[in-house]
């Protein structure tokens, strides 16, 4: 039977990690990491390039073993019980991993008879993945000969064919265009929907934006925020004001207006022409009240008024004191230690 852990809040938890640490030479990709992930949910994990979120997703799903601490995915630890692990977990990393030389329905079929699905379960969840991902036409053809979002898509079905319990996507849409990436997003929410967990590492803002449940954030191998998007933007502090008055006319007069009186402190407004509206940075809802104040004071007519939190771009520059860049672990790929099946 399979164990499920308990996080600290006594709900089940489908990943559980304990002060996970990870050597590489000198370097500590992962510094104490502690993480839990609820069951259905997609857990992102974001950070600059070399935070350790690679290595991460490599000791969860066996790849790698961690030099201290512990984890569990699905109930079985890491460590002691890797081949259990394997059959209840998919994995896609940065990059496509399928054979080229054979056909992306014969990769999945493969896949298929090695995960113990009969024969026709295989051919039926190939043909069914195939189709998913618009690769229907191409089944066919050897898989290097598909283009590079081609191959993509594939080795996502490839991470699918067993109906994971949980699945680990490390940076799964580098590189697609916007409409595959789309189809992505739309295929792991439908797999989340069915109650599959999945951590996903991202750079891409608008992807842990549309996917994630909750965030976890990592810099130098250690966890430094973590929580719902909402919770992390407003820990980060500050919320824009945006006051549209009905005449485009006093954009400018209104701005200049609150930026004397000085309420934002040093932030100093600024007028969206596009939008007619004025934007005021507010740290504080005694200032948001100051502002509505004086512009009633002011005989300003307001059409509409509301508040923006910070961009997720904004709270991951505020935490790391970088913006989101290229993916990729800062690890060489000859120091992998791969745990003994």
């Amino acid at each position: 039977m399979t164990r499920i852990d308990k996080n600290p809040e006594g709900g089940s938890a489908a990943v559980t990690v304990r002060g996970l640490v990870k050597h590489y030479g000198e370097t500590k990709a992962l510094d104490g990491v502690d993480l839990d992930v609820r069951p259905g949910t997609v857990m992102g994990v974001l950070g600059p390039n070399g935070a350790g979120k690679t290595t991460l997703v490599r000791i969860l799903s066996t790849l790698l073993a961690p030099d201290a601490g512990q984890a569990t995915v699905a109930g079985y630890d890491v460590l002691r019980q890797p081949r259990q692990l394997r059959r209840v977990i998919g994995l896609t990393g940065q990059y496509a991993s399928v054979d080229e030389k054979l056909p992306g329905w014969e990769n999945l079929y493969l896949i298929g008879r090695l995960l113990d699905l009969s024969r026709k379960d295989a051919r039926v969840r190939a043909d069914e993945l195939l189709e998913r991902f618009s690769l229907t036409e191409a089944a066919r053809r050897p898989a290097g000969t598909y283009s590079g979002g081609m191959r993509r898509r594939l080795d996502l079905a490839a991470s699918m064919i067993g109906r994971p319990q949980v699945l680990f996507l490390d940076e799964p849409t580098t590189g697609l265009d916007p409409r595959t990436r789309n189809e992505v997003w739309t295929e792991v929410k439908a797999m989340v929907g069915d109650g599959v967990t999945v951590l996903l590492t991202t750079q891409y803002m608008e992807e842990a934006e549309q996917l994630a449940s909750e965030l976890t954030v990592v810099d130098r191998g250690k966890v430094i925020a973590g929580g719902a998007i909402d919770d992390l933007k407003a820990k980060v502090g500050g919320r824009t004001l945006r006051v549209r008055p009905v005449d485009p006319l006093q954009l400018r007069p209104l701005a200049e207006y609150l930026d004397e009186l000085g309420i934002t402190g040093l932030a100093s407004t600024t007028v969206d022409t596009h939008s007619g509206t004025v934007l005021v940075p507010v740290l504080s809802d005694e200032q948001l009240t100051a502002v509505v104040g004086a512009v009633t004071a002011r005989g300003i007519t307001i059409g509409s008024i509301s508040t923006e939190l910070p961009s997720l771009d904004e709270v991951f520059l505020s935490l790391t004191g970088h913006r989101a860049s290229a993916p990729q672990d800062a690890v060489p790929t000859d120091t992998l230690e791969e745990v003994a099946v």
